[in-house]
């Protein structure tokens, strides 16, 4: 892989991506909005790795910033990006009807549009120089009816692998990875309670951070960490729309009732 270019990197799976990544001897270039923690992070994996780290402060939601990141995917004079990670996320914090177009126009740009741009030129230099992957991180949201972040989700796992059956032959590869409930600051920055589910539904970071990169280096296309999330993916997608729909209500419901937002 060389070089590996993570965005949402300060933290979370992003975090955990680089170093999984930098402990098996791959460059990173370190993505997210704030410059004292990509710092922060880049000090300890030089350390403990001893491999080169970059660090790229960059806000998704602004296209300028994209275009800074698209830029350093595109040069040819740095070392190049061989892997780019599409981690960058985040959890509206209530539902479509009660949230701030603003706030929904945000999630859009850092899940979908920062995504779109960045493998745009991603696939442009990989193709070029005949190698290389982009990993997507979707979620096991994305069949499910439960608003705009399913929406950016399932756009994100067809986007991908629409992706990868153009760039069949290509030597460049596209895998989207669906995780389930995974442990990390994702929940508590968008304000949800985690006490709703069992402790056995919960991966850890790691584990679905291992699956990913295996999955990349196998080339598959959809990866789903975890055996019991195998499961629930293929009912989800045989079961009738009309089903998914009423269980996303009644989830909808219960957390209105327990106070969510």
């Amino acid at each position: 892989m060389g070089t590996a270019l993570i965005t949402g990197a300060s933290a979370g799976l992003g975090l955990e991506f680089a170093w999984q990544l930098a402990g098996a001897g791959h460059n990173v270039i370190l993505v997210a909005r704030r410059k004292d923690r990509l710092e922060s992070a880049a000090s300890e994996i030089r350390a403990v790795t001893g491999v080169n780290v970059e660090v790229l402060p960059a806000d998704l939601n602004r296209r300028m910033d994209v275009l800074k990141v698209s830029r350093r995917i595109a040069d040819d004079a740095l070392p190049p990006v061989g892997l780019l990670v599409n981690n960058a996320g985040f959890g509206l914090k209530s539902s479509f009807t009660k949230n701030r177009l603003i706030d929904e126009e945000r999630g859009l740009n850092v899940m979908v549009r920062a995504v779109m741009m960045l493998s745009k030129a991603a696939v442009d230099a990989m193709t070029r120089r005949g190698h290389g992957a982009i990993l997507n991180i979707s979620s096991m949201t994305e069949n499910m009816a439960l608003g705009t972040y399913t929406a950016h989700k399932a756009w994100l796992r067809a986007f991908t692998e629409g992706l990868a059956t153009e760039l069949k032959g290509t030597r460049v590869t596209a895998t989207a990875v669906l995780p389930g409930l995974t442990h990390t600051e994702f929940h508590n920055a968008a304000k949800m309670r985690t006490d709703m589910w069992p402790g056995w539904v919960w991966l850890s970071a790691e584990q679905v951070v291992e699956e990913s990169l295996d999955a990349v280096r196998r080339g598959a296309v959809i990866c789903i960490p975890g055996r019991g999330y195998k499961v629930l993916n293929a009912a989800l997608r045989v079961l009738p729309r009309s089903a998914v729909r009423a269980i996303a209500g009644s989830h909808t419901h219960s957390r209105q009732r327990k106070g969510k937002p």
